[in-house]
Order: structure tokens, then C-alpha cells, then sequence
């Protein structure tokens, strides 16, 4: 700008030129100034351009720290989960509560249902994060929907909800995750915790007491499942990612007894018991497989 306003100052305009610029009279007064008025528009779109150029360039780095930001988060959040620091994870997750980040939010979402389940966590605690971790949820899957995870723990938070309406509204959620799940199956044929999910979906379904069959049967044509099919959801986990999960193992060990396999059912209880409890869930987990194996002689 200091060039373009030296330029202006150059040209031969006298003392009319505070009013604005006006046209020569002269023939040669005309040409000389035709060619100042050339430079001046010239660097006037040269200075535009560079502007341009500046303003562009700035707001690339500054997406591109922000992508960086949101990337070193999310490195951050799944180590700490991956490690257990339970704790550490939501604070770091908890300044990010407005976030329009879709990954960022269904992490929020994990973060919240995992530290609802420990057990210092009282009850009115854990029901006030439960309903967080659904918002964080349906929040993910409004932000992007083609995203795996977000349908995933949609699904999951849903499910929680409906320890806390009444068996009615329990048995609806049931019947509606199932979709979910299978959405996220479909998104990512890889996540073998999904696979699992839908597994739990059926065995639920195939053990449900009979007055909560006719729960579902007032509510809706009522969705019905076999221990057997469960089964192959808990294999075909196994088979995407072996040993990801211990509660796999267990399902696994408790679906065969259901089918009066006890040989299977010590094979895969027994790997459940020896699975390294990384958590607190994995912990309680462990004495639930100890009474399992007691029972199941």
C-alpha cells in the first residue's frame, strides 16, 4: 500500500487532488499521466492480489493447525483409554463439550458412560452422565452420520437410557439399537466391537424372560433371536480381532452353556479368566467369570 499511496502522490494532479482525480488537458500532460495511471492500477491489482494471497494462505495454516489440533486430541483421548487413566481421559474430553467435532463427541460419549460405570461413581451420578454421554452421541451422529463409531455408541447410550424409564422404554430401546449396530457394521466391517454389540443384542433377546416377551409383544411385532445366533455374532468378532475384548470371551464361554456345550464353555471361559484386566470393567469382569466357572461345574 505504501508503494500504491507514493504513486498517487506522484501524479500531477496540483491542489484539486484532495477531491479526487480528474482528467488531463494537455497532450502531453495526458500521456505521462495516462502512463502513472497505468502503474497505479497495476499495482493496485498486484497489492489486491497479494492480499488475496496473504489472506488465503493464512487461513489455509490456520485450518490446517486446526486439523493438526483436533488429530494430536484424538491421538491423546484413545491412548488414555487404550491405558485405562479413566479419569484423565474425561477431564481432557471435558473441555471440548461444545465441540462440532463428530470424532471428538462420541469419544466425549465413551468417556462419559466408562467413568458412569466405575465403581466410585454414586447413583446419581452415573444416571446424570448417562443422559450426557446419549447427548454427546446423538450430537456425533447429527455432525456426521457416515461416521461408524457415532451410530455405534448411539446405540450403546441408548441402551443405557433405558435402565432409567421403566421396562417398557427398556424393551423399545432394545428393539431400536438393533439398527445402529448394524449401521455401523455396515460402515466398518472391521470393528469387531460392533459385531459383538449385535451378538449381545441376541443373546439378550434369546434369554428374555417371557412377561417381557409380552412386554414386546404389546409394544411392537416382537424381535426374537436364538442363543445360536448370537453365537456366530461372538465367533465372527473373534475372527475380525482375536481376543479384543474380554467380554467377548465370556459371552462366548456363557452362550455355550446356554447350548449345554459345557467342554466349549470351559475353553472359553478359561480364556476369559486369563484375559489381562486393563480396567475396572475387566476387573468385575474376572469375578463374574470366577462364579460362572463355579456354577457351571
Amino acid at each position: 500500500m505504501a508503494l500504491a499511496l507514493r504513486l498517487w502522490r506522484s501524479l500531477p494532479l496540483g491542489r484539486s487532488a484532495a477531491l479526487g482525480p480528474r482528467l488531463p488537458t494537455g497532450a502531453a500532460g495526458s500521456c505521462e499521466q495516462c502512463v502513472l495511471w497505468r502503474l497505479l492500477f497495476s499495482a493496485l491489482s498486484y497489492l489486491g492480489f497479494e492480499t488475496y494471497q496473504v489472506i488465503s494462505q493464512a487461513a489455509m495454516v490456520h485450518a490446517a493447525a486446526k486439523v493438526f489440533r483436533v488429530e494430536e486430541i484424538l491421538e491423546q483421548t484413545d491412548y488414555l483409554y487404550e491405558s485405562g487413566e479413566t479419569e484423565k481421559l474425561y477431564q481432557l474430553l471435558s473441555q471440548y463439550k461444545e465441540s462440532e467435532d463428530a470424532e471428538l463427541l462420541w469419544r466425549l460419549a465413551r468417556a462419559s458412560r466408562v467413568i458412569g460405570r466405575l465403581s466410585g461413581t454414586s447413583e446419581e451420578e452415573k444416571k446424570l452422565l448417562v443422559y450426557e454421554a446419549l447427548e454427546y452421541a446423538k450430537r456425533a451422529l447429527e455432525k456426521n452420520e457416515s461416521s461408524f463409531a457415532a451410530h455405534k455408541w448411539y446405540a450403546i447410550c441408548i441402551s443405557d437410557v433405558g435402565d432409567y424409564e421403566g421396562i417398557k422404554a427398556k424393551i423399545a430401546n432394545a428393539y431400536m439399537i438393533k439398527e445402529p449396530f448394524e449401521k455401523a457394521v455396515e460402515l466398518n466391517p472391521k470393528d469387531a466391537t460392533s459385531i459383538h454389540l449385535i451378538g449381545i443384542w441376541c443373546y439378550t433377546f434369546a434369554e428374555m424372560p417371557w412377561y417381557q416377551r409380552r412386554i414386546a409383544k404389546m409394544l411392537f411385532a416382537a424381535p426374537s433371536s436364538t442363543y445360536e445366533e448370537a453365537l456366530g455374532y461372538f465367533h465372527r468378532a473373534e475372527q475380525v480381532d482375536p481376543n479384543f475384548y474380554s467380554k467377548n470371551l465370556l459371552l462366548l464361554g456363557k452362550t455355550y452353556l446356554k447350548l449345554h456345550n459345557k467342554k466349549l464353555a470351559a475353553l472359553w471361559l478359561t480364556k476369559a479368566k486369563d484375559y489381562p484386566a486393563h480396567t475396572e470393567e475387566d476387573k468385575q469382569r474376572q469375578k463374574v467369570i470366577i462364579i460362572t466357572q463355579m456354577f457351571s461345574g
